[in-house]
């Protein structure tokens, strides 16, 4: 007969959940920090052409909208055809020069994405665009709905 008795080991194994409420915390103020949410007041009416071949930009941190269309007077009416660069009205064609320039210096990789109500004049889209080649904001892309 042995001397020595087997004893059963009551000790638990539990996973401690004492410092979970202040990991979750923690990851909860990291993603409201680094979350960037960008929200436009649309000044302008913006229906949007549709295209059969189409292709998503991945990285919208690098894009700047810019929308054309007509200028939203009241309920269903409608002004002149005017630009918006995020949340102002462009008074002069000329001011998107400065304006997209000044973007292209803090974002070297900026795509600029062109919005025009598919009712726009295309005079005004193709000083748009000249403004755009002056600012040397080479890469522009033109959204568009899918075709259903």
């Amino acid at each position: 007969m042995s001397k020595f008795k087997k004893k059963n080991a009551k000790t638990k194994q539990e996973v401690p959940t004492t410092a979970l409420p202040d990991i979750v915390f923690m990851l909860l103020i990291f993603f409201m920090v680094t979350t960037v949410l960008r929200e436009v007041t649309l000044q302008v009416r913006v229906e949007l052409t549709r295209a059969e071949n189409i292709e998503k930009i991945e990285q919208k941190r690098l894009v700047s909208y810019l929308y054309v269309g007509p200028m939203v007077l009241g309920a269903n009416t409608f002004g002149d055809t005017r630009v918006q660069i995020d949340d102002a009205l462009i008074e002069e064609i000329s001011f998107i020069r400065r304006i997209m320039y000044d973007k292209l210096l803090e974002q070297p990789k900026l795509i600029v994405s062109l919005r025009v109500d598919r009712e726009s004049e295309m005079g005004i889209v193709t000083d748009v665009q000249q403004e755009l080649r002056q600012a040397g904001t080479l890469q522009i892309n033109y959204s568009t709905r899918r075709l259903q």
